[in-house]
């Protein structure tokens, strides 16, 4: 069940970001996981997961093609069957214990793959992730995916601009993103070989907070950073 999308040409293609995060670089080190759903297993170099809420948002997996379509097919059951993330390689010692997850709900029906064989091994590598990562599906729910920790204020503020009808100045990014974490609008996974948010915006909170903080000083109107513009 594993469909492969072609790559969106705003530049905006989540799986993109998240390849370069998932040890792209032969010089950078990954932790391994071992997952595995439906009886079948995979070596999973980069996952997005929340373990209070036993979810998985985003994996990449390399292993035989059949195991990885097994894996994923299992877990886009109706009901999803759950798969377990196992510190360690398939081939290795595993390090820890298991940690149950299925895709979350509200997300089914937005799940793509990006499939690819690996010349040099024979192996296949998928990268699975829910549309809700890429900027133009708009919905409220949004997740964030960046190799880069410290984009993520700007990333997010281009998300809800992309979802609001207020026009948000660049400026204030840094301002959203602690709101947002503070009022748990913005919650951290746990997540190995990229960093992944998940994210919710309330058009209605969004427009009180910011006439608040505008009132109070906190922010400054577009008109009022040196002739700047929203």
């Amino acid at each position: 069940m594993l469909d492969t999308p072609t790559t969106p040409p705003s530049g905006d293609d989540p799986a993109s970001s998240a390849g370069q995060a998932a040890g792209s670089s032969p010089g950078q080190a990954t932790q391994l996981y071992t997952i595995t759903a439906g009886g079948f297993s995979a070596t999973c170099d980069a996952f997005a997961a929340d373990p209070e809420q036993n979810q998985l948002w985003f994996v990449s997996m390399v292993g035989a093609q059949t195991s990885l379509k097994a894996i994923w097919a299992a877990l886009l059951n109706s009901p999803p069957s759950p798969a377990f993330l196992i510190k360690g390689a398939v081939d290795d010692l595993h390090e820890g214990g298991y940690e149950r997850c299925q895709i979350p709900e509200h997300s089914i029906g937005t799940w793509k793959t990006k499939i690819a064989r690996l010349p040099q091994s024979g192996a296949h590598h998928a990268m699975v992730y829910t549309q809700m990562a890429e900027l133009s599906f708009e919905r409220d729910a949004f997740l964030l995916l960046t190799p880069d920790a410290s984009a993520a204020p700007a990333q997010h503020l281009r998300f809800l601009n992309q979802r609001s009808e207020l026009p948000l100045h660049h400026s204030w990014a840094d301002w959203l993103w602690q709101q947002g974490l503070e009022n748990e609008a913005i919650r951290p996974l746990k997540s190995v070989g990229l960093n992944a948010w998940a994210c919710y915006h309330d058009p209605q909170l969004l427009e009180t907070e910011l006439s608040a903080a505008v009132k109070y000083g906190a922010l400054k109107l577009p008109r009022e950073l040196n002739g700047g513009s929203a």
